[in-house]
């Protein structure tokens, strides 16, 4: 596969967007519908705050995953949410590996993030053994939390904390 490129989220990427979520594996990871249209997910980009960060992986230019992070303010001003998508036909190239270590790196040594948290769907084995290589560890479980191909399905609550 060619070199995959790293870059933030600009207001014209509205349209790769939206066809990385639109995929199946990514409707089924995510807390995505089918039925999303694209103008959510140009809504989305129009109204991204200084505290969220959009990372996104292109192949070739061709807008091939994304990775969301939110940090949170107050008193958890130290602690932030992510979401990884990566396009169907690009999952398991290392696409979610290279906008973690992108966007661990702006986290750690750019904006002081101490904790890290992020929910994934239980039966998402290939996003657990990712997100457990980068360090991010169990901890609980929301029962039957997502409706998912006429089933309930657990969500699994992990985090990681920053390497002192």
């Amino acid at each position: 596969m060619s070199d995959i490129a790293i870059r933030a989220v600009r207001s014209d990427d509205a349209l790769a967007l939206y066809e990385i979520r639109q995929q199946q594996q990514v409707i089924a990871g995510t807390l995505h519908l089918p039925t999303e249209r694209l103008s959510a997910t140009q809504q989305y980009l129009a109204t991204l705050g200084p505290d969220t960060h959009v990372l996104v992986a292109e192949v070739d230019g061709k807008m091939v995953g994304a990775l969301h992070m939110q940090a949170f303010s107050g008193k958890r001003r130290h602690v932030a949410s992510i979401g990884l998508m990566v396009h169907d036909g690009y999952s398991g190239r290392g696409v979610g590996k290279s906008l973690m270590r992108r966007m661990l790196d702006i986290a750690d040594n750019h904006l002081d993030i101490k904790r890290l948290e992020l929910e994934l769907m239980e039966s998402n084995g290939r996003a657990l053994r990712l997100y457990e290589s980068f360090g991010f560890a169990l901890e609980g479980r929301k029962r039957k939390a997502v409706y998912l191909h006429g089933r309930y399905e657990d969500v699994l609550l992990m985090a990681r904390f920053k390497p002192e």
